[in-house]
Order: C-alpha cells, then structure tokens, then sequence
C-alpha cells in the first residue's frame, strides 16, 4: 500500500431531506473503508491517510452536517442520533457494509456507536482520540436546567457571526496557530479544503457555528457504555499523550470494549493522525493485516 496520485470524486447523498457530501476514492469491488472526519473537520482531512489505502480498499470520507460541502441543519439542532442516522444512509443507499470504519474525535464516537447499533455492518472499528464519556465526572442536573443551559448557549451561537479572515494567507496562518505540528503543505491542504470565500472577498471556515451546540436529549452515559458493549468486531483505539481529556482509551473505558487494543502515541495532539501519520499508518497496516 503505498501513495498515488489519485483523486477522490465528489458525491451527495439525501438524508432526512439534507443534501450531504462525501468523496469516494473508487476501486469498487476492494473492501470499503469509511473514514469520519471530527467537530469542525472536514472529509479531505483525510487525504493523506486515504491515499495509503486506495489501492486495496475502496475508502470513502464524509462531510459530516453542518460539516465541509454538506449541507448545514435549519431549525434544530445537532444530535448524535441524527450522526448515526446519516452514516447509515451512506452505507445502505450503496450496499456497502460491512465495511471498516475508522472515526476521529467526533466522528470516533459516531462510529462506536454505529458499531453498537449495527454491529453486522462494521468489519473491523479504528478509533482516533474518539470523544469517550466527556460528562463522567460532571454532577447530574435537572432536566429544565440542562434545557435552560442548551437555550442560552443556542441563542448566544445566534448572535455569533462566522469569522472572516482577510485572504486565504491569513485562514492559512489560523489553521497553523490551532495545530503548530501541522506541516506547511498540511495546513494549506486543509485551509484550501476547508473553507469557502465569501462574497465581500473575505474567507469563512465551511463548519456550521451552531454544531457547537449539541441538542438536550443527546444519548445517555449508561446507553453509550450498552453500545459499546455490542460492538463484535475487533478494535483498534489510538491515543495521543497530548490529546483530548476524555477519549475512548481513557478514564477506564476500555472495559467497555469486548476485543480492542490500545495504542498511545508519544509527541502527538488531538489531530494525531497529522502529528504522527507514520506511526498512524503503521498501526493501521497491522491492525487491518492481521485480521
């Protein structure tokens, strides 16, 4: 497995009346692998990783709502379920499944929990500093409270207006300061892919700024840890030891996971597959080897 000069096509999909987008690398008839980009991320992020694999899977990557060139939600809000619903459009419209799933962050806890609920459509899981139980130590609060907080956090997200940086050097130069590890052309291929210009010139990040806010109601701790307990395929969870606070691998989830390895990366941040893409990939090759 090695790079090529491949380009991904781009595609939509219909799900729950949104036009989502996604790029297929081709190869049809190879194993799928589906990669699911993180909050605020967007399916070229994975580029790099995909061009490794092209050649023997058939890998396809997202945008997940209000992410990238998919379509951004009007009149709710972003939910877990709805994640999850969207990925299994993507699966089923095109028959795809099993398939290996690899998720980061955001789109990790997506794909465990996926691997929960269809555990006949997941042929091997990898999860990259995936979003673990993020409320385990948070007190319990009343419902009205909880609704009360998500109403004022949603009616500030109303006020806030995306932010417009001048010319593409300087969204180039913000990408940069978010993740110093980032190399040049690292930071330039997710600046160019991840935002949009706007008419008065100026440049705006493709995310929607209301998926900061995730819907009340969101999929319970008890419920998350029953998912995870169905997943039936063999894991592979990859952490950073600069990376998020709680992640799967972390504050003693693995329990939850019935066949799954655990790999820390030294000298790696949240985004670990461009801090370190070779100890990555090489995870990932065995992992996918073996099996």
């Amino acid at each position: 497995m090695s790079p090529n000069n491949r380009a991904p096509a781009s595609h939509t999909y219909f799900s729950q009346r949104l036009r989502l987008h996604y790029i297929d690398w081709g190869n049809e008839g190879a194993p799928v692998m589906v990669l699911v980009h993180g909050l605020h991320d967007h399916c070229r992020t994975w580029d790099d990783l995909a061009a490794h694999f092209c050649d023997d899977y058939h890998v396809i990557a997202p945008d997940l709502r209000g992410h990238g060139d998919s379509e951004w939600l009007r009149g709710s809000g972003y939910h877990y379920s709805d994640y999850i619903y969207d990925l299994h459009q993507l699966i089923v419209q095109a028959d795809l499944g099993p398939v290996v799933l690899v998720g980061h962050s955001l789109g990790g806890a997506i794909a465990a929990l996926f691997a929960g609920v269809y555990p006949e459509l997941v042929s091997r899981l990898v999860l990259i500093e995936a979003i673990g139980l993020w409320n385990a130590e948070a007190p319990a609060v009343p419902a009205h409270t909880h609704i009360r907080e998500w109403i004022e956090g949603t009616r500030a997200l109303a006020a806030r207006q995306p932010r417009g940086y001048a010319d593409l050097s300087e969204a180039y130069h913000r990408m940069q300061q978010a993740n110093p590890q980032l190399s040049d052309a690292q930071a330039l291929h997710l600046t160019v892919h991840g935002s949009n210009q706007n008419e008065d010139g100026t440049y705006s990040w493709k995310y929607d700024n209301y998926t900061f806010n995730f819907m009340p109601g969101s999929i319970g701790q008890e419920d998350i840890i029953a998912l995870w307990r169905r997943i039936a395929c063999a894991t592979l969870v990859i952490t950073a030891d600069n990376g998020l606070e709680h992640r799967i691998g972390h504050d003693d989830t693995m329990q939850y996971l019935a066949a799954a390895e655990l790999v820390e990366l030294a000298d790696a941040g949240h985004w670990t597959y461009h801090d370190q893409p070779a100890a990555v990939l090489e995870h990932l090759r065995r992992f996918l080897q073996a099996a």
